[in-house]
């Protein structure tokens, strides 16, 4: 029976525990700048409520889909599909999607890790004081001149892995779980005290305005990028929440603990955003910096205002923390998946599969110095290259990876898992899972894991891949 399976990996002590892994998970770098940010570009309030209108017809589903195949099979990714799939009827070689999905969280990883390096070494600049008083060409020219030194970013780049290996090699109770409940409390705790600050700057209504703004003429624009992003912001499509599902309590409620971790995830990337414009407006700079607003735009605003060496330092640790929580879920599907197929140690799993995404990553340091001429998947005029030196236009090993993770293999993954628990499994195994007291509220959910999650993520994948 699945009621009976056990995964031999441990579990969590509570339903708490996984809203705060899964919440852990979903928190990432994007959701303290980019949808701050993409709220103020897209009409503010109007934003908020397509997005959250994804959430319930996008995000919900799969993550649905993927804790509730995780909890049955209570396994990881690649060997939860096959186990049902076989277990259904169909054929075993569901588990290669899954498999793919966990070599994307891999990749995504070994970049991840660099980026989240970055805002370890800004934890000690900041803390030095070398953002103090800058004017905002220095500030860039800092960024640039920190992104070039190839030895400096391989050194950050490494511990932050090392931290990440650390935690998963201790295991789901010791390592996990232990963390988890340190980061998250931090986490909320730094969101906080950024809050508090925030409304001594004198800025916070203009902050507020800036996130809130109820503009219906920016609606039509930004609703692809809140269907992409309300599908990315969960974690979902590459196994993590499926392997935290496996560690899930049985008599928890599935459907009702989604919902929180899905309301607490947007709550948090709110709140960034309420606390951090109003710093950046104090300062007089622009908040619609994009993708420069954490390393450039934010260390030049805590530069110029009252406190901002000693806020600084809090912001960043505040992102590393995040950084690290959505590490190690992207590391911990492969490792439990070799950890059941081989029956090696946890210890000497995590160390391979560690030093496998560092060296991976390596590409990515690269990419932003030696390797900064290099350009993959070229177009030439009478040939297509996979590899040229020194060419216009095209990618970089940065820009490949990142192009392959997030707009093709994610939401494939994503499909994949919403397609498995709605078609394969069949509605009998997903209504005794989800054992929801109201009929109609599931008949409600099947659907929408049946019909309009998919059509929705092929939307998103279609946008994605020719935008």
């Amino acid at each position: 029976m699945a009621g009976d399976k056990v995964s031999i990996h441990g579990s969590w002590a509570s339903r708490w525990v996984f809203i705060l892994a899964a919440t852990g998970s979903a928190v990432g770098l994007g959701s303290i700048w980019k949808f701050p940010y993409m709220t103020g570009v897209y009409g503010g309030g109007a934003f908020v409520l397509v997005f959250l209108l994804c959430i319930a017809l996008l995000g919900l589903p799969v993550m649905l889909a993927e804790t509730l195949i995780g909890r049955r099979a209570r396994q990881s990714p690649a060997n939860a599909l096959r186990d049902l799939a076989i277990e259904a009827g169909h054929s075993a070689k569901w588990s290669w999607a899954a498999f793919a999905g966990m070599i994307t969280a891999l990749l995504i990883l070994s970049f991840y890790s660099v980026v989240g390096g970055w805002s370890l070494d800004y934890i000690i600049d900041m803390g030095r004081g070398d953002f103090q008083g800058v004017a905002p060409e220095q500030a860039g020219a800092y960024f640039a001149r920190m992104i070039s030194d190839p030895w400096r970013l391989t050194l950050w780049h490494s511990i932050f892995m090392l931290l990440s290996a650390y935690v998963i090699a201790r295991g789901v109770v010791a390592g996990l779980e232990h963390s988890l409940r340190i980061m998250m409390p931090l986490l909320f705790l730094l969101l906080l005290i950024l809050l508090g600050y925030s409304l001594t700057t004198g800025h916070f209504m203009e902050g507020v305005h800036f996130m809130f703004n109820f503009d219906t003429s920016r609606l039509l624009d930004g609703l692809l990028p809140a269907m992409g992003h309300a599908f990315f912001s969960l974690s979902v499509g590459v196994g993590s929440i499926l392997i935290y599902g496996a560690y899930m309590p049985k008599n928890s409620s599935i459907s009702g603990t989604i919902v929180g971790v899905a309301l607490l995830d947007t709550f948090v990337s709110l709140l960034a955003g309420v606390a951090l414009f109003p710093i950046v407006f104090a300062a007089g700079l622009n908040p619609g910096e994009g993708p420069g607003l954490m390393f450039v735009t934010l260390p030049l605003a805590f530069g110029n205002v009252v406190f901002g060496q000693l806020m600084g330092m809090v912001f960043f640790v505040l992102v590393a923390v995040a950084a690290w929580s959505s590490a190690i879920s992207l590391l911990e599907p492969m490792v439990a998946y070799l950890v059941e197929r081989t029956r090696v140690s946890r210890v000497w799993v995590t160390t391979g599969l560690a030093f496998i995404c560092w060296f991976v990553g390596l590409g990515t340091v690269f990419s932003f110095n030696i390797w900064k001429e290099a350009r993959f998947f070229v177009t030439g005029a009478d040939s297509f290259q996979l590899y040229q030196w020194g060419a216009a236009g095209g990618l970089d090993f940065f820009g490949v990876i990142d192009f392959f993770t997030s707009r093709i293999m994610l939401p494939l993954g994503g499909l994949t898992f919403v397609i498995f628990a709605g078609w394969v499994m069949g509605r009998e195994a997903v209504r005794e899972e989800l054992a929801m007291r109201s009929p109609k509220l599931f008949a409600l959910t099947f659907l929408l894991m049946r019909y309009v999650a998919p059509l929705g993520i092929l939307i998103v994948f279609a946008a994605q891949l020719w935008k």
